[in-house]
């Protein structure tokens, strides 16, 4: 029996969540045997990092596709989806699945004029939202209405994208599947802090240490979780703040660390490699996700996997594996006084952080496992095939 061709369509390879549920699929559908995948990219640039030298090194091929780009260029977007569509003529792939809003309109509108016959979309995160003008918001949405027109199946990563896109009138709600994004749970396992990391990071024995992991990006929150900080700082002196991630904002959020008067509390780490994630979280009390726009943040399941409370924003996919007062807190978005009081009842109660993270480690085994989230997606595959 011939092996389904399949071609993978990410708009770049930074180190994000989006980039590495696509990198699980490709490389497990590969270890399946029935498949020949390929992955194509645009270039990987900013300070955000890159997957690219892990996937070759894995022995994934990376087809380029040099004017793909995350910013809206007409010309770029013009000459990559010809590239595209050539890509797909010349490959005769059975199935095209796209990731990220740009490949996704792009690679979809490609598929459809070189005569794919399945085409899948992944939403990882919507591109519209409500911090955006209303004008950019309308034309996101029609753009999405039209490449759904001849998606087959449209996958998410939360039921909350569902209902936003379904409300948005992106396609009706039969036509989405929810699959939470995969991890690696052999990584994520409870384990006590290692000391000679915490040295290097100047964190000491007897400080709490408060956990974000997110690209230092808009709309990423970092400025709520300073504000609770500062304001918990004369209460509680032996906080620490570790920071995974970089990004385009890191100067001014150091120079607004300085501001606020907690700028020896607050670790910049940096870049961290996806195998290291886990050993920065288990030096890690409390995980804070106050994102303000986000499908489900990785760091959730990563850190409840490894019995941590969560304190996130209450909205988007959150609400679906945070259960309040049960394995972490959900504060109204934006809500600086919510996430301060919040806070401090978990800095007050040590008992309850760790009553907390025990509960959410019971949230995810085995949705959030990556081999459960490739099989549920092998079954879309293999349901539009038969079809």
């Amino acid at each position: 029996m011939a092996q389904i061709k399949i071609l993978h369509i990410i708009t770049r390879l930074i180190i994000g969540g989006a980039q590495e549920n696509t990198v699980y699929t490709v490389l497990g559908l590969r270890d399946r045997g029935d498949y020949e995948v390929h992955l194509a990219s645009g270039p990987t640039f900013g300070p955000e990092g890159s997957m690219e030298e892990e996937i070759r090194s894995s022995g994934i091929g990376i087809i380029s596709i040099p004017y793909l780009r995350r910013n809206i260029n007409p010309i770029y977007d013009f000459i990559a989806f010809w590239h595209i569509f050539f890509i797909l003529k010349k490959g005769r792939y059975d199935i095209v699945h796209t990731h990220s809003s740009k490949a996704g309109f792009l690679g979809r509108l490609a598929a459809k004029l070189a005569g794919v016959k399945i085409i899948v979309h992944t939403i990882h995160g919507l591109p519209f939202h409500p911090y955006q003008p209303r004008i950019i918001n309308y034309i996101y949405r029609l753009c999405e209405r039209i490449v759904s027109c001849f998606t087959n199946k449209i996958i998410a990563v939360s039921m909350a994208m569902v209902d936003t896109a379904s409300s948005a009138g992106i396609a009706p709600e039969k036509k989405f599947i929810v699959i939470h994004s995969g991890l690696d749970l052999t990584q994520f396992k409870p384990r006590h802090g290692n000391e000679s990391l915490k040295k290097q990071f100047g964190i000491h024995e007897n400080e709490i240490v408060i956990g974000k992991v997110a690209r230092l990006f808009h709309l990423k929150g970092h400025k709520y979780l300073f504000r609770a900080i500062s304001n918990l700082i004369a209460d509680f002196p032996h906080l620490k703040i570790l920071l995974i991630g970089d990004g385009i904002l890191r100067h001014e959020l150091e120079r607004e660390a300085d501001r606020l008067g907690i700028k020896d509390k607050v670790i910049f780490a940096g870049l961290v490699s996806r195998d290291k994630i886990p050993e920065m979280i288990a030096m890690m009390d409390i995980v804070v996700h106050c994102s303000l726009r986000e499908g489900l943040a990785r760091v959730i399941p990563q850190a409840m996997a490894m019995e941590k409370p969560v304190v996130g924003f209450d909205l988007d996919g959150s609400k679906e594996i945070i259960e309040d007062k049960v394995n972490g807190f959900l504060v109204k978005p934006k809500d600086v006084e919510g996430l301060t009081n919040t806070l401090k009842k978990l800095l007050e109660n040590p008992s309850l952080i760790k009553e907390m993270g025990a509960c959410g480690k019971k949230k995810i085994e085995p949705y959030f496992d990556k081999d459960y989230m490739l099989t549920r997606i092998e079954t879309v595959y293999k349901e539009l095939l038969w079809v």
